[in-house]
């Protein structure tokens, strides 16, 4: 029901819980960080209603553009508690950025979304250059964003994030898992722990483990998510790169059937290496079934590439060449009438 009270004196935005003058200084130093990852094709700067980016300094003779949207999910949580919010930002960038790279995309530009029920400059700062760090990491540009403060609809000094990322790729380069034979060789690349997904039951697991136990184990539930764009480019100069799979929510089972046709199928052997210990930790201390950490977590495997088999010799010694742990996971089978789109092994 209304309250019939009156208004004792003028109403402003700011005792209603909005300072456009803080988010107005905000925008200063948005505009410093932003200028760190420009690139070729920006034009402009941070401050229009819309970002300009042109491609013909790029010359791509049928380009076309690569996009892909995602947020931090959970982890943002201990992320916030941890004062991490650099990390935050990096594994915003990066949830997004393998997404278009698992289509053969250069990445281009990028966008943010910061949402908050107060701003609270000095963080939103550092999530900001922690954006610009994996930006930079990739050679891609940060060419704007939105910082709303929503009073009402977050509680503290808790925000959220969205990110968005372009890219582009020769319209005959698109990497769609077309080109997949059988017997072409599926490679594992690591990850560097559960990357952004599975957070909301890694907290349950946290809350039933002694602090000392959870805090040892922190470090390493807190590392931003790996971005492959450099590990891509090395694998793409020594093989032909015939279908990606970016590893993240669902798993193995909901992601690797994506990089192949209707036609082909994946065979695994899970059981050649172990997971890494944060992976068999979680499995332990949660009692969660294989099932279940694989449809959850990456479980050590950050992305799948797709190689013809004459190649994989080559394509692992750019990846280990390169620095990046990377093993024979599987192959690519015929999938008969009503098969499974991959089995384990």
């Amino acid at each position: 029901m209304a309250d019939d009270r009156k208004v004792d004196k003028p109403l402003t935005y700011r005792n209603a819980g909005v300072d456009i003058a803080a988010g107005n200084r905000l925008v200063g130093d948005i505009k410093a960080i932003a200028d760190t990852t420009r690139r070729p094709g920006v034009l402009g700067g941070i401050g229009a209603f819309g970002a300009l980016f042109e491609l013909a300094p790029l010359n791509y003779r049928e380009p076309v553009l690569v996009a892909a949207t995602d947020g931090v999910g959970t982890k943002l949580r201990l992320l916030m508690q941890h004062d991490r919010h650099e990390t935050a930002g990096l594994d915003l960038v990066a949830m997004c950025v393998n997404d278009i790279l698992a289509q053969g995309a250069e990445p281009l530009f990028f966008l943010d979304y910061l949402a908050c029920g107060r701003l609270q400059p000095e963080t939103a700062t550092r999530v900001l250059r922690g954006i610009a760090d994996g930006c930079r990491e990739c050679g891609m540009a940060l060419v704007g964003g939105e910082t709303a403060e929503l009073p009402g609809m977050y509680q503290g000094t808790d925000y959220d994030l969205a990110g968005f990322a372009v890219g582009v790729v020769e319209r005959g380069q698109v990497i769609d898992g077309s080109a997949a034979r059988p017997g072409d060789i599926l490679l594992a690349l690591a990850s560097n722990g559960p990357h952004a997904n599975g957070y909301s039951l890694i907290r349950r697991v946290l809350e039933h483990v002694p602090a000392a136990e959870a805090q040892s184990r922190l470090e390493l539930l807190l590392t931003p998510t790996r971005i492959y764009s450099g590990a891509l480019r090395a694998l793409a100069a020594a093989a032909e790169i015939r279908g990606l799979a970016h590893i993240t929510g669902g798993g193995l089972p909901e992601n690797l059937p994506r990089m192949l046709s209707a036609s082909h199928r994946a065979r695994l052997c899970l059981s050649a290496r172990p997971w890494p210990d944060i992976f068999s930790w979680l499995a332990a201390r949660g009692k969660i079934t294989s099932g279940e950490m694989l449809r959850v977590f990456n479980c050590g495997i950050g992305m799948v590439a797709c190689v013809a088999a004459s190649q994989e010799a080559a394509a692992l010694r750019a990846l280990e060449k390169f620095g990046l742990e990377a093993w024979r996971l599987g192959q690519v089978e015929t999938r008969p009438p009503q098969g499974a789109a991959l089995l384990l092994d």
